[in-house]
């Protein structure tokens, strides 16, 4: 039996009880699933993030997180259950008067309450697993943009996560280093079993989620079979004005007809 991790029920967001930033949202995720969210700017696909964080109350409807009702949390139930939840912030979200090891120890020393001697180990751990173990006592203008979205990683995963929030992991980058991003996402998702929530402008990143897995041996991503679980667990949500316009796998994202929703998919990604 699958267990619910995050679940929205007819969610809404207004501002000043004029503009409806999300309109009646519904949407659920199980263990181990991975969602792509696409969408144009401003078409609420970080909002629902921040919600899912309870960074944000939305207007009405109900979140639901672990199996817990958390639509009306306050912010010390909050604390309680974000500690399950990593995120990576766009452009990586990190605190530029930190060193990178201050940075990515954050979660730990203060959600955890480990101290930030307690914490080296796993802050080493993680940084190791992006390929930036070297950088521990640098600050994040030392680093390319790349790397500090590779930290911004290594902070959301360090507290072994049940559920992993990743908000455009990719914009700005260039071919090589989004395709480099995405291949350690894949890896995470994989050698955590991480229930996964993509948001993108970026088809291919949906694509690579959808279509490759991290194989532990040769330690390289390789296509995934046709029937493979992770597939199945792979589904694409577009977002427009608010509103969920398209839910479904990769295939029934290419075969849409609706203007809007196929400038996300396969055949007019490759044009």
């Amino acid at each position: 039996m699958s267990t619910s991790v995050l679940k929205f029920d007819n969610v809404s967001l207004s501002f000043d009880g004029v503009e409806k930033v999300l309109d009646s949202v519904s949407l659920e995720m199980n263990a181990g699933d991975t969602l792509i969210i696409l969408g144009a700017a401003g078409t609420g696909k970080t909002v629902m993030v921040k919600i899912a964080l309870g960074l944000l109350k939305s207007t009405s409807g109900r979140i639901t997180l672990f199996g817990q009702d958390v639509t009306h949390f306050t912010e010390p139930q909050w604390l309680t259950i974000r500690p399950r939840i990593g995120m990576l912030f766009q452009e990586g979200g990190l605190f530029d008067s930190l060193t990178i090891e201050e940075n990515v120890a954050y979660p730990l020393v203060n959600r955890t309450k480990m101290t930030a001697e307690q914490a080296k180990p796993k802050v080493e751990e993680a940084l190791k697993f992006v390929e930036l173990g070297h950088t521990l006592d640098k600050f994040p203008s030392e680093l390319s943009g790349g790397m500090r979205r590779r930290v911004g990683i290594a902070r959301a995963a360090v507290s072994d996560p049940d559920l992993l929030l990743y908000d455009s992991p990719t914009a700005g980058l260039d071919p090589i280093t989004a395709n480099r991003i995405m291949a350690l996402i894949i890896q995470e998702r994989e050698i955590r079993n991480a229930t996964s929530a993509i948001i993108s402008h970026r088809f291919q990143d949906g694509h690579m989620m959808a279509n490759f897995r991290y194989n532990p041996e040769s330690k390289q991503l390789e296509r995934m079979p046709e029937d493979s679980p992770l597939r199945q667990r792979t589904r694409f949500l577009v977002m427009h004005d608010g509103r969920i316009v398209f839910e479904g796998n990769e295939r029934e994202l290419d075969a849409s007809r609706d203007p809007y929703v196929s400038k996300f998919s396969m055949h007019r990604s490759i044009h």
